[in-house]
């Protein structure tokens, strides 16, 4: 393996993160194809098994992946260039997608163009679906694991991470694993160094957070406090976490609509870097709407800060141990069982954000234990449906690509908005 020195590692991570759009499989491709084929800066199997821990962690594997590959080059420092530039192109572009959108969103026009966004929003997370049930659902064990996921989420209205808990232990509990000796550590990875490494980053993770308790931010606290939790569960990608984003920030704080929050996961699908920006966003238009811009930038900044920050966290503390978690078949197996577990929940947000489109109004209906989403039929809106199965045929039939979609289907809306 060649190591390159820190200003080739800066050059080409700004590479990776100018051109990392596609979703995780083209980014984790691209950067395979750079750090592994063209570049020789890691082997095959150091890859492979970096990814497969990065699967394993809460957040975002592909941005967290970049972040392996510049520790291991040049230790902490690379891993920060590394990892921050895989993310920081994709959040500049967020915000000033954001600062369009909150002044011109509520215009006739754009409002039109983005019906057709919004149903290309429906068809891109159905294709989403169709993807990890293709490889997460493989045994019996797991399609009842993914019903009772959807079950639970869409039906009982229970917390994403009550069910990816529940989902973890199971998978824990019953593997079939044949225990296997792990390595020792490695010769410079000591226990306190294993401890300072939680306590640096877990404090600089937290410690806004407190700053702002203290001083009394009350919106800002609460922003950091959920998006900081979800940092934790975002496991299986952004779009399992996605359905409790919308019914955190739409139904429990108001922060934004279930509308806006379509809108903002169409423009995170069209920019580089990972699609958990769609924090960034939602944090921009909340502070927004409480503050003006001076509360938005201050919002979309914390958002990022504690989405991101804990990324680092888990990879220096779990680098250094990649060999021994390599060893524990039983975290596969929890692993396997939230994968299962995210096809029940990104199905209940397929069907959530369908029907918001569909219909102009939707409530929540209370039957017995059960609390369902129920639309009116007399506010069907067809140029809506018709434009979700344009997206549709574009994507999944023709595979015209995201862009091509988006733009066809935001164009026809505009047009119809006119005539």
């Amino acid at each position: 393996m060649n190591a390159p020195d820190l200003s080739e590692l800066t050059r080409v991570a700004a590479r990776i993160g100018l051109l990392s759009f596609g979703g995780p499989a083209a980014q984790i491709a691209l950067m395979h194809k750079e750090l592994v084929e063209d570049r020789n800066w890691l082997d095959e199997p150091t890859f492979l098994r970096a990814l497969s821990l990065c699967m394993l962690l809460p957040g975002p594997e592909a941005m967290q992946l970049a972040t392996y590959a510049g520790w291991r080059l040049h230790g902490v420092r690379g891993g920060l260039i590394a990892g921050g530039l895989f993310v920081l192109p994709g959040a500049l572009i967020i915000a000033a997608l954001a600062l369009g959108y909150a002044t011109y969103g509520q215009l006739p026009l754009v409002q039109a163009l983005f019906v057709g966004i919004k149903a290309t929003v429906i068809v891109i997370v159905l294709q989403a679906l169709l993807k990890v049930a293709r490889k997460a659902l493989t045994s019996r064990a797991a399609w009842m694991i993914a019903a009772l996921s959807f079950i639970a989420i869409f039906a009982f209205g229970l917390p994403f991470p009550l069910i990816i808990a529940c989902a973890a232990l199971w998978g824990y509990a019953t593997a079939r694993a044949t225990p296997v000796q792990a390595p020792p550590l490695p010769a410079a990875t000591t226990r306190q160094g294993l401890v300072r490494t939680i306590a640096i980053w877990g404090s600089l993770w937290l410690s806004p957070l407190a700053v702002l308790a203290l001083t009394g931010h009350s919106f800002l606290t609460q922003l950091g406090l959920f998006f900081a939790k979800l940092a934790v569960v975002t496991f299986g990608g952004a779009y399992a976490v996605l359905a409790y984003m919308t019914q955190t920030v739409v139904a429990d704080y108001g922060w934004i609509t279930t509308a806006q929050m379509i809108d903002a996961l169409g423009l995170a699908e069209t920019t580089p870097g990972p699609l958990i920006l769609v924090t960034e966003f939602v944090a921009l238009l909340a502070g927004f709407y409480q503050g003006g811009w001076g509360m938005a930038f201050a919002a979309g900044a914390l958002a990022l800060w504690v989405t991101f920050i804990p990324c680092f966290l888990w990879i220096f503390l779990a680098g250094p141990l990649l060999d021994q978690i390599a060893t524990r078949p039983r975290l596969g197996a929890a692993l396997t069982a939230i994968t299962a577990a995210v096809v029940g929940v990104i199905l209940n947000l397929s069907l959530w954000f369908a029907l918001h489109v569909a219909f102009a109004d939707v409530n929540q209906t209370a039957i017995g234990p059960l609390s369902l989403p129920v639309p009116d039929l007399a506010t069907l809106q067809p140029v809506a449906l018709a434009l979700m199965g344009l997206a549709a045929l574009l994507l999944l039939r023709l595979d015209r690509g995201l862009p091509v979609t988006l733009a066809i289907t935001a164009a026809c809306a505009g047009f119809i908005s006119v005539i």
